[in-house]
């Protein structure tokens, strides 16, 4: 072993955590600041935004077990969720024909043309968090961060 590689090899674990609490930092701050946000703006959960959202880009009703499976949550968490957004008429369930257990959820035209409105509003807030990044800093993150995400997907 040469003399460069050693000094390296000691600060990269060191180097690696500093990166895994920066990470938490960063997403902990913007998730606080979204769900404070949604909850003011619309009186609408952070998990509530994110069924809304999985049903507006599947395009067509998700069983209850798709949407747990998509959200990588419990069925029992989706429940709740999906109970708050019927009763506020952002979505509906259907029976399926075929299973009297399997329950289809899909929005509602209200869920529709509300999620939509929130999308564009989120969207801004999360233009404005990273506003201080140029266009530049942030292709280098998010190519950094994929090839982080492949890397940690192969070692599960």
């Amino acid at each position: 072993m040469n003399k460069v590689s050693e000094p390296l090899r000691k600060t990269r674990p060191k180097q690696s955590l500093r990166l895994w609490l920066r990470l938490l930092a960063c997403e902990g701050l913007v998730e606080q600041t979204v769900r404070a946000r949604l909850r003011t703006t619309f009186d609408i959960t952070l998990p509530q935004f994110d069924v809304l959202s999985e049903l507006e880009h599947a395009g067509e009703a998700l069983t209850m077990s798709q949407l747990s499976d998509n959200l990588m949550v419990s069925n029992g968490n989706v429940t709740g969720v999906v109970d708050r957004l019927e009763r506020d008429g952002y979505v509906r369930r259907a029976a399926s024909p075929t299973d009297r257990r399997v329950q289809y959820i899909e929005l509602t035209a209200h869920g529709v043309n509300a999620f939509r409105q929130m999308a564009r509003v989120h969207e801004r807030w999360i233009t404005d968090l990273f506003s201080d990044l140029t266009a530049n800093e942030i292709q280098t993150l998010i190519v950094g961060l994929n090839k982080a995400k492949s890397s940690i997907s192969s070692k599960r």
